[in-house]
């Protein structure tokens, strides 16, 4: 990297000689330790200002596919939106295939027009279905990285994973429900585990999160799962009624997959007041129902810092910045009616 500038450009910038410059590229002695690190340095800040001039004028686009309620899907959208003027000077533009529901073979569909038309990447949240799954390794072979977002594909060719913890956060609904429902006033009560469908893998870490933690530290209460109501109000509206109907000793919920308005409403109808009602994500229905104290707590990442980690690792992946970011799960944030953050959206 040294040889990749002049040697009146590096002593200029470190404010030392030729002579100081020669004798450190080629590690000779006679140099003080201060003045060696001062050229290396020196170096390294001259290769950064070429690397931000050959940046001026790049251009990428990135595709976000998602199959997700419209009030998360919403989120992301905003969320990476909100990120592009800080990558300047590379200008990134996104190209959004959003939809509440899509079988596996659609979104593979999608995902296969994206790469036949040309990508510089792929944020996806999908099912896991062997289709997807295809469509990820011939995206790779087509070299278009494919990151996946908030429920990972392992083992399908993506180039990594963006997103909470799904495991860890599991666990941590269910510390706090045991907490709020001990043995002593809840022994044989249930929790209502509702997840919007089985397809997706982080769904499914978060259930197994919450099941292997509540069995370790609250193991007098039972668990009542109920899925695929796919986090729509009106689906969600009906299985919860159903559960409730069934179920008189469900006095906790744990709601990974949304519709939690639909929620509240079936708790309003039945006649039921939670201990405790543990959701995900601080989206506009999760702020007001915390607001008025429908849910304990939101489980909560902050997908700014999603999203411009996804945009730095796109960059990366195309050769644009040196490759020293690795993403890692984000761990959860515990909101409550007390610490709710404030909302720079105007409703």
């Amino acid at each position: 990297m040294a040889f990749q500038h002049p040697m009146k450009d590096i002593a200029r910038q470190a404010g030392v000689g030729l002579a100081t410059v020669d004798r450190v590229l080629h590690d000779r002695p006679g140099v003080r330790a201060g003045t060696r690190r001062r050229v290396l340095q020196a170096i390294d800040e001259l290769s950064r200002q070429t690397l931000e001039l050959s940046l001026n004028g790049s251009r990428l686009v990135i595709d976000l596919v998602m199959e997700a309620p419209e009030r998360f899907s919403s989120a992301v959208k905003s969320a990476l939106e909100a990120q592009l003027p800080s990558l300047m000077p590379i200008a990134l533009r996104v190209r959004f295939h959003l939809g509440e529901t899509a079988t596996g073979e659609e979104i593979a569909a999608i995902i296969a027009r994206i790469r036949q038309r040309g990508s510089n990447g792929i944020l996806l949240k999908a099912p896991d279905h062997p289709a997807v799954r295809a469509e990820i390794l011939a995206c790779v072979a087509s070299r278009i990285p494919v990151i996946t977002l908030v429920t990972d594909l392992p083992e399908s060719g993506r180039l990594t994973y963006v997103g909470m913890d799904n495991h860890a956060a599991g666990g941590t609904a269910a510390w706090l429900t045991a907490g709020w429902m001990p043995a002593q006033t809840h022994k044989d009560k249930a929790v209502l585990v509702v997840i919007s469908s089985y397809r997706f893998v982080g769904e499914e870490e978060r259930e197994a999160g919450f099941r292997a933690l509540l069995a370790q530290h609250a193991s007098h209460l039972s668990i009542v799962s109920l899925g695929e109501g796919r986090g729509l109000d009106w689906q969600t509206y009906n299985l919860v009624e159903h559960a409730l109907l069934a179920h008189p000793e469900i006095e906790g919920i744990y709601s990974i997959g949304g519709g939690n308005r639909a929620i509240a409403r079936a708790l309003r109808q039945c006649g039921r007041q939670p201990r405790i009602f543990i959701a995900h994500d601080l989206d506009h229905d999760n702020r007001g129902l915390l607001a008025d104290h429908t849910l304990t707590a939101v489980l909560h990442h902050d997908l700014g810092a999603d999203m411009l980690l996804a945009c730095q690792l796109f960059i990366q992946a195309n050769r644009l910045r040196p490759a020293t970011l690795v993403a890692q799960p984000s761990p959860a944030q515990i909101i409550t009616p007390m610490n709710m953050p404030h909302s720079n959206r105007h409703d």
